[in-house]
């Protein structure tokens, strides 16, 4: 009972860590840059305002979408790697963990 109850906690500290966690990631000519946290959750976004040109909105657009991307995926991989210690202490083996 007593390690049921101390892998719980664990594993709600490594939340609690995963949510204060923020991984930021830029677009290649930074024109973006996009912050979310360790849950997967977009906590801001910011647009160089040298960059917002009508004729430029396809590329802008993009820009976003590679940038939140490579965000999320950053974050994937803190998650993984924190919730690793947490999934040994439980006997879970997910292959790439």
């Amino acid at each position: 009972m007593l390690d049921q109850a101390k892998m719980l906690w664990k594993a709600n500290q490594v939340r609690k860590e995963l949510k204060n966690t923020e991984i930021e990631a830029k677009s290649n000519d930074g024109s973006v840059s996009a912050v979310v946290n360790g849950e997967m959750r977009l906590i801001s976004i910011d647009l160089n305002p040298e960059k917002l040109n009508p004729d430029n909105k396809k590329n802008l657009e993009k820009a976003i979408q590679n940038t939140i991307s490579e965000a999320l995926s950053k974050a994937q991989a803190v998650a993984a790697e924190k919730t690793k210690d947490v999934m040994k202490d439980l006997n879970i083996n997910i292959p790439g963990m």
